[in-house]
């Protein structure tokens, strides 16, 4: 099974990146996914279940130890083809 998860942290700065916005990223981007796209208002990354599953529980580890107050997230399977 390949899975899609789309995320944001909270609190917004768009003058500054606040920590956990930048330990988002790093989560994201060492993960064994297929594909990351990382941006100021949402990011969103694609693999295999075990490998996003294992990203997400990181991310939410992560950044919530890094100052997170909220993350919104979404999880879909993707269906061949797609």
């Amino acid at each position: 099974m390949r899975l899609r998860v789309e995320f944001t942290t909270e609190p917004f700065d768009l003058d500054e990146a606040p920590a956990h916005t930048l330990v988002a990223r790093e989560v994201i981007e060492a993960g064994e996914l297929d594909a990351v796209d990382v941006g100021p208002f949402g990011n969103t990354a694609e693999g295999r279940a075990d490998a996003v599953l294992t990203a997400v529980d990181a991310l939410l580890r992560k950044t919530l130890e890094a100052g997170a107050t909220r993350i919104s997230l979404q999880v879909n399977v993707i269906e061949e083809g797609e």
